[in-house]
């Protein structure tokens, strides 16, 4: 049984993952489209598109990972489970989402001490495991992406972590948000679908072993509105 949003408030946050899904998705499909029809017609082309792009893209891959885990859309090997009788599945599903519970916090915190470098604050201390916050270490506040113009709407961080210096071109603190955020949002997610798995409102973390079970219910129209 995969997740279905049951409530209106739960309904409206289904309705802005899908849609700003689907808005970097147009995005990138427009950035690409101009440049091809500036490149072939003009001779010329937006410098930053390419990399917007891929800006767009790395968002939209870790935005779909949370949202897959919400939605039980991934794809997992489950040979083995489907031989063990009904406890030993739940048993095995509970683990499967512990693990990807402590991994989801290894990546959280791996992308905040990435990222707090860039905006002007401290990545944690320890290992594996957060035990404070490091001192001393160097700002990366004044790294700049490529070619991603400045816009005139982050003109405030040039203060607020770049001790008054302006930027030239986008602050690479701005894409690399995505890493914290998602990241969070994605242990978020994963503790979400274990919840679902311990009190019996689905199987597993994931869909099928390829999908026989989705496309058998595509089939069947299941899907439709």
């Amino acid at each position: 049984m995969s997740w279905r949003p049951q409530s209106k408030f739960a309904r409206t946050v289904d309705a802005i993952e899908v849609n700003a899904i689907a808005l970097i998705l147009g995005l990138m499909t427009g950035v690409t489209f101009v440049n091809v029809v500036l490149r072939k017609l003009f001779n010329s082309s937006l410098i930053w598109g390419l990399e917007v792009t891929l800006i767009l893209f790395a968002w939209l891959v870790l935005f779909g990972i949370t949202y897959g885990f919400k939605i039980t859309s991934h794809l997992g090997v489950d040979a083995i489970t489907n031989a063990l009788p009904h406890r030993g599945k739940r048993i095995t599903s509970i683990f499967a989402g512990l693990a990807c519970m402590l991994y989801a916090f290894f990546i959280l915190k791996g992308s905040w001490d990435y990222w707090a470098p860039f905006a002007a604050l401290q990545p944690t201390e320890g290992r594996w495991f957060p035990t404070g916050f490091a001192e001393g270490v160097r700002d990366r506040a004044f790294y700049i992406t490529d070619q991603v113009p400045m816009l005139g709407v982050f003109r405030w961080l040039e203060d607020a972590i770049n001790y008054g210096d302006t930027y030239d071109k986008l602050p690479r603190v701005i894409p690399y948000t995505a890493l914290p955020l998602f990241s969070a949002l994605l242990l978020y997610r994963v503790i979400q679908a274990t919840v679902r798995v311990i009190r019996g409102q689905q199987a597993s973390l994931i869909v099928s072993h390829e999908a026989e079970d989705e496309v058998e219910r595509v089939a069947r129209g299941e899907y439709e509105e």
